[in-house]
């Protein structure tokens, strides 16, 4: 099967101090192509995306969390008012990115549907709220025939002050996910303009994830229309155009988002199979041996010649390139189910159960944890049975 890098900002990339090209917008309106995607029945805006709703207005209004408020203070209190299982308990779920509204009403959300939210109930409590990207290596998954990558934002809240007193007011930084050790130090600020295109760029891939390709073009079209130098919406709208059957203009837009970033693995990957397809296999395999160079074991290496060992059942390699693969992405579910199928093929059935949970608890897809589950309690099932044989 035909696979696309595609770069979907679960969390958020960009810094709020680029500097603004006039000519961007232009140039990134002569890559889309609206008469070949039909208009979506849904309306595609950010509008009302930090808009709290009348359940959330009468949640920041009951006793309980003004309680909180007053105990721990307005940041604090907020967390603990959302988070803490005694309370609103929301849960973690990358599966699709909400409006703050929608957030609250399924209570999950991924990393930037909580930020969105949790920004508006701070904004609402008269709040100062900062958006920062954190400079950490992105985070690779796997959706059907699509790659996913995500990097990571999330949020500072301060008692409100002068604006020129914000990045020196004492703040609370507030996290979604575990971090490396001194990630908090490596930081770049947002603005909401990024945190709206990324918002948009997210849907785009989300659809895409679920083969609607005209939403996808829209979705990522207003996501270029609000930053028109994001290079992973370029990335996604080309993705789109591929999958549409318009390989020359997806090649097109390709090319511009590797104009703006030439390193990126993502769209090396992207377009150099794609090059080969439209005719041109001088300049396919020119990018194929750059790439290769810089990235001579990209994420997914491993794993991918481990899949071949298994299939061949040669488990035993299988495992180790398994664990090569979790050793460099820890928080992947997938490498370790995988690694834990591997053990379970060798009659090691307690690394196996380790590695199943560890799959189940770093999941970020609540589907997916509810299988990992399933596999992990039938595991132990099968494992009393035979001890008591």
């Amino acid at each position: 099967m035909k696979t696309w890098i595609l770069s979907l900002l679960l969390v958020l990339s960009g810094c709020a101090h680029e500097v603004r090209d006039p000519a961007a917008a232009s140039r990134v309106a002569a890559l889309f192509d609206d008469a070949a995607f039909p208009r979506p029945a849904t309306r595609i805006d950010a509008d009302g995306l930090f808009a709290l709703s009348p359940q959330m207005r009468r949640h920041l209004g009951s006793t309980q969390f003004r309680t909180l408020l007053r105990e721990y203070g307005p940041a604090s209190g907020l967390l603990r008012a959302l988070y803490d299982r005694g309370e609103l308990a929301l849960d973690y779920d990358a599966t699709y990115t909400g409006t703050a509204a929608e957030t609250y009403a399924a209570r999950k959300g991924n990393c930037l549907s909580l930020v969105i939210m949790t920004a508006a109930f701070a904004r609402e409590l008269g709040m100062n709220v900062r958006f920062q990207e954190v400079q950490i290596e992105d985070t690779w998954s796997r959706d059907r025939a699509l790659y996913l990558v995500s990097s990571h934002v999330n949020l500072s809240l301060a008692p409100r002050g002068p604006r020129a007193e914000i990045e020196t007011t004492p703040s609370l930084t507030v996290d979604f996910v575990q971090l490396p050790p001194n990630a908090s130090e490596r930081v770049r600020f947002l603005d909401e303009a990024d945190i709206v295109a990324r918002y948009m760029n997210n849907r785009a891939a989300e659809e895409l994830v679920q083969g609607r390709h005209a939403e996808a073009y829209w979705w990522a079209r207003g996501a270029l229309l609000q930053k028109p130098t994001l290079t992973s919406a370029l990335n996604t709208l080309a993705v789109v155009y591929q999958r549409s059957g318009q390989p020359l203009l997806a090649e097109r837009v390709y090319r511009a988002a590797l104009a703006r970033e030439p390193d990126s693995l993502i769209l090396m990957q992207n377009l150099a199979p794609l090059l080969a397809e439209n005719g041109k296999p001088a300049e396919a395999e020119a990018l194929a041996q750059r790439q290769a160079q810089l990235y001579p074991a990209p994420p997914y290496h491993y794993f991918n010649e481990a899949m071949t060992a298994y299939r061949a059942g040669d488990f035993a390699a299988a495992r180790k390139l398994f664990a090569r693969e979790v050793a460099r992405a820890p928080y992947n579910d997938e490498f370790h189910f995988w690694l834990g199928i591997a053990n379970l093929q060798l009659g090691e059935w307690n690394s196996a159960e380790k590695q199943l949970a560890l799959a189940r608890d770093n999941s970020v897809r609540a589907d997916a944890r509810e299988r990992y589950s399933a596999k992990l309690g039938h595991l132990r099932a099968m494992a009393a049975g035979t001890q008591r044989r």
